[in-house]
């Protein structure tokens, strides 16, 4: 759990001093030490049950020195006693009592969403496998920055595997957040998966993942879910990749020292694929040594700067791969991990992004 602000740590102590700069100055007869009832209250937000116990008895003990103190406010030296000043220790006391209950239970919560976030973070560390630097006939390179800080939960995914087919590979960004996505991304990998390596083309792994989003929609009751997801079949014979594209954002290919989309015909994202009942369309586009393809999700080019601007991903890579020698799947890579965060300093959505090249250069 991320640690509270400074400032509020340090508000109880502000509180005192308030209370302290206002009892010689008020010009009124009335006791502002009454104001430390709130005390215990406020350090129920920072501190757990022990230090809020020993706010409260601070508390109580300061109320009576200032009520005791002739030169405060007028008052004389018998106000210790006087029953008004009995009434604020026993209330301070008591929210002393719920100050603690307060801060108790704020402790067991915020036990119970570590607990649960270490948990999600644990599968996602599984789900997202590190990808190998070299995968069958490819060389790969991957990079995942979740949009919360700390945390590796998401809805972002990619993975790469080598089958009979050729080397195969996919990059998706799941609708919705949380714990939710999570199960998603699972179903989704794991469709991916098994399909892989399944007889067929890579429209026909397209159509196997469709049919689980869609399963998976009818288990959560959610019709709006889907996914977006590019798929890549990387032909090493052909020096070719094949690409089908659900809805998500097209691949990039550094060749030659050039930067370009490799467009191609649309599908709808998967888990939608009943609006448009025929079957996705493949496309093909030369891959040879000394290419880089780079995949990625949105959350990178939809980074913004303090002026609102996109994080301009063509332009950046053409500063700083064209006309440079070949690149490697890693330099791309290392490359937007050190650029994206002069870019933007906070990101609003998960970046993933995968880069693959064939080897033999």
């Amino acid at each position: 759990m991320p640690a509270a602000p400074a400032w509020m740590r340090w508000l109880p102590v502000a509180y005192v001093v308030l209370v302290l700069v206002l009892e010689p100055v008020t010009p009124v007869q009335w006791p502002v030490s009454f104001l430390l009832i709130a005390l215990p209250v406020i350090a129920a937000y920072t501190q757990g049950p022990v230090g809020v116990a020993a706010v409260t008895l601070f508390a109580v003990v300061f109320e009576a020195v200032l009520a005791g103190t002739p030169c405060c406010a007028g008052r004389m030296a018998n106000d210790l006693w006087e029953k008004h000043y009995v009434g604020a220790y026993v209330s301070t006391a008591i929210v002393g009592l719920i100050g603690t209950a307060l801060s108790a239970h704020r402790k067991r919560q915020e036990a119970h969403l570590l607990h649960a976030n270490s948990v999600a973070e644990a599968l996602m560390h599984t789900l997202l496998r590190p990808v190998p630097h070299q995968v069958g006939h490819v060389l790969a390179a991957s990079l995942y920055h979740p949009a919360e800080a700390g945390t590796m939960v998401g809805g972002d995914l990619f993975d790469i595997c080598a089958t009979p087919a050729g080397e195969r590979a996919i990059i998706g960004d799941v609708r919705g957040k949380g714990l939710q996505a999570v199960r998603t991304v699972a179903d989704v990998l794991g469709s991916f998966r098994q399909a892989a390596y399944d007889p067929g083309d890579l429209r026909q792994v397209a159509v196997s993942m469709e049919r689980r989003i869609t399963r998976e929609a009818e288990a959560v009751l959610d019709d709006e879910l889907f996914v977006t997801a590019a798929l890549v079949e990387y032909d090493p014979l052909a020096q070719r990749v094949t690409i089908v594209n659900h809805g998500h954002i097209e691949p990039v290919v550094i060749s030659g020292g050039e930067v370009n989309e490799l467009t191609g015909p649309p599908a709808l994202p998967l888990g939608l694929g009943v609006l448009a009942p025929e079957r996705p369309v493949a496309y093909e586009h030369r891959l040879a040594p000394g290419d880089v393809l780079l995949l990625c999700t949105d959350g990178l080019i939809e980074a913004r700067d303090h002026d609102g601007g996109f994080y301009p991903l063509l332009d950046r890579l053409r500063s700083r791969f064209a006309g440079r020698p070949v690149p490697t799947p890693m330099d791309v890579i290392d490359f937007l991990d050190t650029d994206l965060p002069r870019h933007a300093r906070v990101l609003h959505d998960d970046v993933a992004i995968l880069a693959i090249a064939p080897r033999g250069r």
